[in-house]
């Protein structure tokens, strides 16, 4: 028998080496990972074994970056976003201590929270105020949520994002160094040290810890490690105030300095930094919980400027009246901070680990239907 017996009948006017081909279709069947580029050749020994391996991860993510790039990086909008807040934080963390530094209310300001604020702590609060204004608690909470979110960071495989991690802390320790460097001027007689305070080293340590632990845990804990990360930097800028540490004007700088590091930091995620494509969804808890930080750091915020606004007369006199109104709103203001920073930081944060894209939103195959018996 021969191939004269057996034609192969094809039509002459199939389209030929087009996508919907039938050459087309068989490669595709039979190399599904076509799409993804040409792969490096197996190591031929166990000495090149790593080289290998590397080599290998950066060719699947290149194929996968030219099958679908938001596998790979965020959307250069989120990266752009990130970048934009970060730096318009930091220039409002250095926009409020040279108000509080350079202008005569605000001096008076600091100095009447400064005094006045240790007198006034209510009952219920000032056991748990008066426990967290302990160095020794502030630095071990601090380094122990840092250090889970580290372990977390490791044990997940995300090895882009431990150097994040890593960077993001070597330049929040070098900025506390820069309170050597500011200057306060001499405008009115104060009882506080007339030593530059800003920021504070203790704020910003709780606060990049809660960062460090929000940007390594998975998207089912983001929402908490948010919320907590609020709380106990809300708690430990209180308390370095009520102990007469800093100023108000020092926690504010701090916790808005830390908040617009890390979203520049979260400008340079990538592959290792984001969730498994497959795994990308929205998120109800973050979008809530985020919601409801920055709305609510929002409304604080003009509470807080509302009340500034109204005891404003009495700061350059240290008026009676304009006491209790200059604790209240240095109050609301540190956690209307908070609350937005980590807002802020948790809607950005998943926008960049967790773009949805044609790969993002594959998941398991649906399940073919019951036979009936």
């Amino acid at each position: 028998m021969n191939d004269a017996q057996h034609p192969v009948i094809r039509d002459p006017h199939a389209p030929a080496n087009m996508v919907g081909s039938i050459d087309s279709i068989d490669s595709a069947v039979h190399d599904p990972l076509a799409a993804l580029g040409p792969v490096s050749s197996p190591a031929r020994n166990t000495d090149d074994a790593d080289m290998f391996d590397h080599r290998l991860s950066d060719d699947l993510d290149r194929g996968l970056a030219r099958l679908d790039p938001l596998t790979v990086r965020p959307r250069i909008s989120s990266r752009v976003l990130c970048a934009v807040f970060g730096v318009l934080l930091i220039l409002a963390a250095f926009g409020i201590w040279w108000l509080c530094v350079y202008t005569e209310n605000g001096q008076s300001y600091d100095e009447i929270v400064w005094s006045q604020l240790p007198a006034h702590v209510p009952v219920w609060i000032s056991g748990v105020i008066y426990a967290v204004a302990q160095s020794w608690l502030v630095i071990a909470v601090s380094c122990v949520l840092g250090g889970i979110g580290v372990i977390i960071a490791l044990v997940r495989r995300r090895w882009w994002l431990v150097g994040q991690m890593a960077v993001f802390a070597a330049v929040c320790l070098a900025v506390t160094q820069i309170k050597q460097l500011l200057p306060r001027p001499f405008i009115i007689q104060t009882d506080s040290p007339v030593a530059n305070s800003a920021p504070s080293g203790h704020t910003m340590l709780a606060a990049a810890s809660a960062v460090l632990l929000l940007i390594a845990v998975p998207r089912a804990a983001r929402a908490l490690a948010a919320v907590v990360g609020g709380i106990w930097s809300v708690l430990v800028g209180v308390s370095v105030m009520v102990g007469q540490w800093h100023r108000t004007s020092d926690v504010l700088m701090s916790i808005l300095l830390v908040a617009g590091l890390a979203l520049i930091t979260l400008a340079f995620t990538r592959t290792s930094g984001m969730d498994d494509p497959g795994r990308r969804v929205s998120s109800v808890s973050v979008q809530i919980a985020g919601s409801v930080l920055i709305t609510g750091g929002l409304l604080l915020l003009a509470y807080s400027a509302y009340v500034i606004w109204q005891v404003l007369p009495g700061l350059n006199i240290e008026a009676s009246w304009s006491v209790e109104g200059a604790i209240v709103s240095a109050v609301v203001s540190v956690s209307g901070i908070a609350a937005l920073a980590f807002g802020l930081l948790l809607a950005l944060r998943h926008i960049t680990a967790a773009p949805l894209s044609r790969l993002g939103l594959i998941g398991a195959p649906p399940a073919p239907p019951a036979q009936p018996k």
